[in-house]
């Protein structure tokens, strides 16, 4: 009875703490803008969720070789890398705070071809997000009959219906969505924190640690440290988080949290503090604050339990989680209840993770429409709000995906995490440009020097997620890095990259239905695509010239000026850019197929 008391009351708890969408706020510019604890659901979820897998994936690397007693070695890399580039993140969302992430970061200080190949590599990692949640969840569903070592046809079918109600939801509209994610994290939050007291329990009963039977393998010194470096990179799987809020930020309303509204006014001599959280730029900076800590102090606290009750991920067909929530559970009465509702809701929740791909899947792939890299078919907008299109499509591929890897989030996690590192560090990049051209003295050193200690560390982080999951394929990486960013290429400078500004306004402005400077910003960069489209087809019209071969003259683009002077972000007002090289201004506001 106190098993189901407490589930009762965590639900109802859960439930008025959710989000909810209000009928002024589901269209806002045609976007379908959400608040802070909607964009905490939305947007935290992924990185949320990270705990059910991240830590069992560290200590995978580990306790095979009798490591497992060195595992805070590789949690305070994670907490370190966790912290820096949070703090890039939560700065660059306010000069980059239309929504784009490093993809809009590059275009704007560094140059459109790098941006090209952002693009199409969080077009991979939000794939791959979709793909390592859904099979994680389903290893939580196995997890609870003991069943973690069956056929992988169930992993697989299970991971393929998870993200089939992921997609569902997704094209229902954000508001919906948010406030489902809101109810699953609250009453996850709760039950943690009672999991957290039964851990403890067992430890101050002495509760016996679970048999070790498989062998010890001997590793070197050299071996160790290399199973050192592979468990802080299996474990640092959640940092595609802040690229999504970032991303994301177009979708968030602009105005101050509740929060932040009681603080200007009950305690002003805060105000750099409530200025720093004001805006929808403060609202992704909660989001982001929140994951500066999270993963370090998840990660520990599982680790720690974990290495004290020697279970890991297969330990008793069991996830790590699995097993911690077994034995914390049973000092509770009731307490195998508590046991299968966490096990179901975690894998309601990695399913939910799969969302905020889907919301990024969305944010991202109308830019793709409008440079010229994906085609125009793709961009649809439904009277919710949502690019149904782009959502389909990458459900598709991701459960093409899971039957590819035989659905064994193993086999996934290796590719999944180590794109977003290349975005960070672009993202890094562009923040220390930023510093340099409108910053001076010491403002200007401290920004330019921490930007390059984020640069030098996701540089670090990139390489040694590849030689940390080597043996696992992720030298693969370094070939789908290359045939990404040919295809990519390939599509720009084909006939169908072509976009004139008549083709750049009906996606942006009819299709796309986004207006004010966020779509100013959308259309300068597609101008900047052409001109690099261009360059690349002058580039290869004197290749081809070499060996005797001519082709005709690519025609010049439409020039894209300036970024200050063609985009005026202070005022949302402003018309678009592209009016003075259209014949018949068409209306905008009205969506397109």
């Amino acid at each position: 009875m106190l098993s189901v008391a407490l589930l009762v009351a965590f639900a109802f708890i859960a439930w008025k703490i959710s989000p909810r969408e209000r009928d002024e706020h589901a269209h806002v510019h045609g976007a379908g803008q959400i608040g802070l604890l909607a964009a905490v659901a939305l947007f935290g979820v992924d990185y949320f969720t990270s705990y059910f897998y991240a830590t069992g994936e560290l200590m995978s690397a580990l306790h095979p070789y009798g490591l497992q007693k060195y595992a805070g070695i590789a949690v305070a890399v994670i907490a370190l890398a966790n912290f820096v580039f949070g703090a890039l993140y939560m700065y660059s969302l306010g000069v980059f705070n239309e929504g784009g992430g490093s993809y809009t970061a590059s275009m704007r200080y560094l140059s459109p071809g790098l941006s090209l190949v952002v693009a199409v590599v969080l077009i991979q990692d939000y794939v791959l997000t979709i793909v390592v949640s859904t099979l994680s969840g389903a290893d939580q569903l196995l997890s609870i009959t003991n069943g973690y070592n069956l056929h992988w046809f169930w992993h697989f079918a299970l991971g393929a219906a998870l993200a089939a109600v992921t997609w569902f939801l997704t094209i229902r509209g954000r508001g919906e969505s948010a406030r489902v994610v809101g109810l699953l994290l609250g009453v996850f939050v709760l039950l943690t924190v009672t999991l957290a007291g039964g851990l403890f329990t067992a430890l101050f009963r002495n509760v016996p640690a679970v048999a070790y039977t498989e062998p010890t393998q001997a590793a070197t010194l050299s071996q160790a440290l290399y199973h050192m470096l592979t468990a802080s990179m299996k474990g640092m799987v959640a940092l595609s988080g802040l690229e999504a809020m970032s991303n994301g930020i177009q979708f968030v309303r602009d105005e101050d949290a509740g929060i932040v509204r009681w603080g200007k006014q009950a305690l002003p001599r805060f105000k750099r503090l409530w200025a720093f959280y004001s805006g929808k730029s403060g609202i992704g900076r909660f989001v982001q604050t929140l994951f500066l800590f999270y993963g370090g102090l998840t990660t520990l606290f599982l680790s720690t339990f974990a290495v004290h009750f020697n279970v890991f991920d297969g330990t008793l067909g069991r996830t790590l989680v699995g097993n911690l929530a077994f034995i914390g559970f049973s000092q509770i009465p009731g307490g195998l209840t508590l046991y299968w509702a966490y096990q179901i809701l975690a894998v309601a929740l990695l399913a939910a993770a799969s969302m905020t791909a889907f919301q990024d899947l969305q944010a991202t792939a109308w830019r793709d429409v409008a440079i010229g890299e994906i085609p125009e078919i793709v961009v649809y907008r439904n009277k919710g709000g949502t690019f149904t299109r782009s959502v389909t499509a990458g459900f598709i591929l991701a459960v093409v995906i899971q039957l590819v890897v035989r659905g064994r989030t193993s086999l996934a996690v290796p590719y999944y995490g180590v794109g977003v590192f290349m975005p960070i560090t672009v993202m890094g990049m562009a923040v220390r440009e930023h510093f340099k051209q409108h910053y001076a003295g010491r403002a200007r050193r401290l920004g330019m020097a921490g930007a390059s200690a984020s640069i030098s560390l996701s540089g670090l982080v990139f390489v040694g997620q590849i030689v940390g999951k080597w043996e696992e394929g992720g030298w693969v990486v370094l070939i789908s890095f290359t045939l990404l960013i040919l295809l990519a290429h390939g599509l720009l400078v084909s006939p169908g990259g072509a976009r004139d500004p008549r083709q750049i306004f009906r996606i942006v402005r009819e299709k796309a239905r986004v207006q004010g400077a966020m779509g100013s910003i959308v259309e300068w960069q597609s101008l900047k695509m052409q001109e690099y489209r261009y360059q690349v087809l002058q580039l290869l019209r004197r290749t081809f010239e070499i060996f005797g071969v001519r082709r005709a003259d690519p025609v010049e683009p439409v020039p894209a000026g300036d970024y200050d002077h063609a985009v005026h972000s202070d005022h949302p007002e402003a018309p678009s850019i592209l009016l003075p090289y259209l014949e018949v201004p068409a209306s905008p506001g009205r969506g397109g197929v």
